[in-house]
């Protein structure tokens, strides 16, 4: 793996009140290699964006540390800012002055030629669209806009907070097409999203987190990987069959109509094994394990859903 570009090691935030404390971010220790589009995942209220929120000097660790291309942040972040770009929030444009007026502004007031402005532009495919008013966009628009301003110094590091929130799907397909094609120019995208199947795609490193603490990380493959395959049985006695398998030392899940074996090596042994007790398989088919699956196995959670109520009591916060 190659040199982080961003790296913490026992990160930790604490809020506290006259009465309690909530721990939003508990000894996470993260690395996001050079190139490529990271993803960073997590449940609502796992520490996600208050992690981002650190790295950029927006809040303050309890402890912990944190390096941007191997500089401790925050004390040396006006040293790295030149080389970051991110959205967090939702940017501020005027919207009666078109899109490239807008960059034009920004442009100006960070010291950027505006013969950039045409090159970020072509990058988010808003060239045709740049003399439009920016209210009359629509939101997919709005977020290219947002990206467009991000890529004006040249980042070499792009961070993006739930950047397809409210898109339609023909949106989501563009921002990820986007993405995508960053990742591949070289710059290095750290990608905060609950939408796994979007992940999926564009994504060549993963980090899942869980009540502030890393709970796997690596290439999308190795993340699925380590989670195992499994087997799809069909049987007139789901019930039966079940028992059989978990005896046998199977972990089985009971889905509506059939039942999931996990980490089966050998198809055969289950058929098998059933059969010996008189049950009869009318189904058999290999499942691989998807990065949403990993995800609910890995969090307890759905992708948008708070952690359940036995987790965030004293736990994470958004």
């Amino acid at each position: 793996m190659s040199a982080p570009v961003v790296e913490t090691t026992n990160l930790r935030k604490e809020y506290r009140t006259r009465q309690s404390s909530v721990v939003a971010v508990k000894s996470l220790s993260l690395r996001i290699p050079s190139g490529g589009v990271h993803g960073f995942l997590g449940p609502n209220g796992s520490g996600k964006t208050t992690t981002i929120r650190m790295l950029l000097g927006l809040a303050r660790a309890s402890s912990g540390s944190m390096q941007l291309f191997g500089q401790d942040v925050p004390a040396h972040l006006p040293d790295v800012m030149g080389k970051v770009g991110a959205i967090v929030e939702q940017p501020k444009f005027f919207g009666n002055f078109s899109g490239r007026k807008n960059l034009e502004l920004l442009a100006d007031a960070i010291g950027v030629p505006h013969s950039r402005i045409d090159t970020v532009l072509d990058e988010v495919g808003l060239r045709d669209r740049s003399g439009d008013r920016f209210k009359s966009y629509s939101l997919g628009m709005k977020q290219r806009l947002a990206i467009a301003a991000t890529l004006l110094k040249q980042p070499q590091l792009l961070i993006l907070d739930e950047p397809t929130n409210g898109l339609d799907p023909a949106g989501i397909r563009e921002i990820r097409d986007m993405i995508r094609q960053l990742g591949d120019s070289g710059v290095t995208v750290m990608l905060s999203s609950h939408i796994l199947a979007e992940v999926q795609q564009v994504c060549d490193h993963v980090s899942i987190i869980g009540r502030g603490e890393l709970l796997a990380s690596g290439s999308v493959d190795e993340v699925i990987g380590e989670s195992g395959s499994g087997v799809k049985v069909g049987l007139p006695d789901l019930e039966s069959g079940a028992a059989v398998l978990t005896s046998h030392g199977y972990a089985v899940r009971r889905e509506p109509g059939y039942l999931v074996v996990d980490g089966v090596n050998d198809n055969a042994a289950i058929t098998k094994l059933l059969a010996d007790s008189g049950q009869y398989v009318s189904e058999l088919t290999s499942v691989r394990a998807d990065l949403e699956s990993v995800f609910l196995e890995l969090t307890g959670t759905t992708p948008d859903g708070a952690l359940a109520a036995d987790a965030t009591r004293g736990g994470a916060a958004p």
